[in-house]
């Protein structure tokens, strides 16, 4: 089996879809692996590095040519992929619902295209889960970023002048990031409070050493979507919420929102007006400012100051971090590939019943085939 990694054009984006660890992995399987000229640079892999792995080098419409499988971190256009061939399998963060002209041109161009962020959250396929992997470094970041721009201490500090007071982070949204954001946050020494809409992270957050914030005795409390991910809430949780944020927010110094609802907009929690009541100096870190925002006035790929609070608008957080989310980004393709490598064929199988690749698959045959897609 021929497979191709892309180098990413797409602006902001650092990762790579391979290293050499997961280049070597593969040829042990009996792949053979192309790698577009200085498809690591970003990540600190040279190409010097692949081709010691046992990878050939190549420019992008040559490694195309002939291949089986294309890897990327971002689903390339169709025509960023010349020369491409009907039944090409393309494994890549699609984006389906931002980009639905996108993946109707892989279906036109005969692509099999395999979305990693629809990969199911199940036991089986937590090795192969993108997004928990890339969103476990987002978390930590998202606290690098929020002390770096805070400018004062994270824990308590006494010394003969007097003592400093620790900070108060405030997380909300309690998916993979969210925790890690509570993790790192406490293990820089700062105060941490944590809310979510789904009552089950409650103790995730109390087991973390945080304070949980929640609404209490109102329905809509528990707010648990397929596969762990929060839905909408009802009118009256919104508004209860609202108002246990507003009062808990104004003694907060730092902030971080990390809410995400598949294929929809992210839901708004900061309002402007929460923003005013904070002191000035404080900091929020938007880490669904792409998705729309979880902050009023957030602004992608920007640092805005709001009523004298510091707004974190970063693009791509994650790629900011390029070695080792590549790292990790490329064990999940692996470990993706080689749960259905046939070892006699040497090559990569996808049962068509299979529940994973029911989950990822979006087009095949010239047409869109996922459930999702279609019904939308």
């Amino acid at each position: 089996m021929k497979i191709a990694v892309l180098r990413e054009t797409a602006d902001a984006e650092h990762r790579v879809a391979a290293t050499p660890e997961t280049i070597k992995k593969l040829i042990g399987l009996g792949a053979s692996i192309s790698i577009e000229s200085g498809a690591g640079t970003g990540a600190n892999i040279s190409d010097a590095a692949y081709a010691e792995a046992g990878a050939t080098i190549g420019e992008r419409a040559a490694i195309l040519a002939d291949a089986d499988l294309v890897l990327a971190v971002q689903g390339p256009s169709v025509d960023q992929l010349p020369g491409i061939r009907p039944g090409t399998m393309l494994a890549a963060i699609l984006a389906p619902f931002a980009d639905r002209a996108r993946i109707e041109g892989y279906a036109k161009a005969g692509i099999v295209a395999l979305s990693m962020e629809f990969m199911p959250r199940i036991t089986r396929a937590q090795s192969m889960d993108v997004l928990s992997s890339q969103s476990n470094l987002a978390g930590y970041k998202s606290v690098i970023d929020a002390a770096e721009a805070y400018g004062r201490a994270f824990p308590m500090m006494m010394t003969a002048a007097g003592t400093i007071s620790a900070a108060r982070v405030f997380v909300m949204g309690v998916g993979v990031a969210g925790l890690q954001a509570i993790a790192t946050a406490r293990r820089l020494g700062a105060l941490v409070s944590a809310t979510d809409v789904r009552s089950a992270t409650k103790e995730q957050i109390e087991s973390l050493g945080a304070k949980a914030i929640f609404v209490e005795d109102v329905k809509g409390i528990e707010g648990e979507g397929s596969g762990g991910y929060a839905t909408e809430m009802s009118d009256e949780y919104k508004a209860a919420q609202a108002a246990l944020v507003s009062s808990h927010i104004a003694k907060q110094d730092i902030v971080i929102t990390t809410a995400l609802i598949p294929g929809r907009p992210a839901p708004r929690l900061v309002s402007d007006a929460q923003i005013a009541s904070m002191r000035p100096g404080s900091i929020i870190v938007d880490l669904a400012v792409e998705s729309g925002g979880n902050v009023e006035g957030s602004k992608v790929g920007e640092v805005v100051t709001i009523h004298g609070v510091k707004i974190i608008g970063h693009k791509n957080i994650t790629s900011r971090m390029a070695a080792d989310s590549s790292a990790l980004y490329s064990r999940n393709l692996f470990n993706l590939l080689n749960a259905f490598w046939d070892k006699e064929g040497k090559a990569v199988a996808f049962a068509a019943d299979d529940e994973i690749v029911k989950g990822i698959k979006l087009t095949e045959g010239g047409a869109i085939v996922h459930d999702r897609l279609i019904a939308g």
